[in-house]
């Protein structure tokens, strides 16, 4: 059977119990992601750069699919995080990248006033499957070179 698209444990993170993401309820949308180890993220202070939580994931899909991380609807309630660029774009060729495998990080920042443990096994986003279109002339012809941040360089 070809893979179509999914999660798997990204390379030197086999070993330490990672959790496909899987959704909670046959409606849902989304594939919860959890935290691949405790990660203290602190109280935010103008000029902090964002946090960057582990999964030990890396996704596979189809080249016109792309996978979105949405901050969980819990998060600045219950945990105090927040994704300071709102979506996570994780494009299709990310998986498998020379850089880090495909490794897909969590950026967040922290609302509450003291510095925030999010633990290992603790969700911290969740992850939708989409098509994408293209416009009309699209000449796209650049290979990723790189991964997390790579996609001018």
């Amino acid at each position: 059977m070809e893979k179509m698209r999914g999660f798997e444990v990204a390379n030197g993170w086999q070993d330490k119990n990672i959790n496909l993401p899987i959704r909670k309820t046959a409606k849902s949308a989304a594939y919860d992601i959890e935290a691949a180890e405790d990660t203290i993220i602190p109280s935010f202070k103008l000029g902090q750069k964002p946090t960057l939580i582990p999964t030990g994931l890396k996704a596979y899909m189809q080249s016109d699919e792309v996978l979105m991380l949405f901050p969980r609807s819990s998060g600045p309630k219950k945990q105090g995080i927040m994704f300071p660029h709102s979506v996570g774009i994780i494009d299709a060729d990310y998986y498998g990248n020379i850089d880090n495998d495909g490794h897909i990080m969590v950026q967040c920042i922290n609302i509450k006033d003291e510095d925030v443990l999010i633990k290992k096994g603790e969700a911290v986003a969740q992850a939708i499957f989409q098509k994408f279109l293209i416009v009309d002339n699209d000449n796209a012809k650049g290979d990723r070179i790189g991964g997390f941040g790579s996609t001018n360089k």
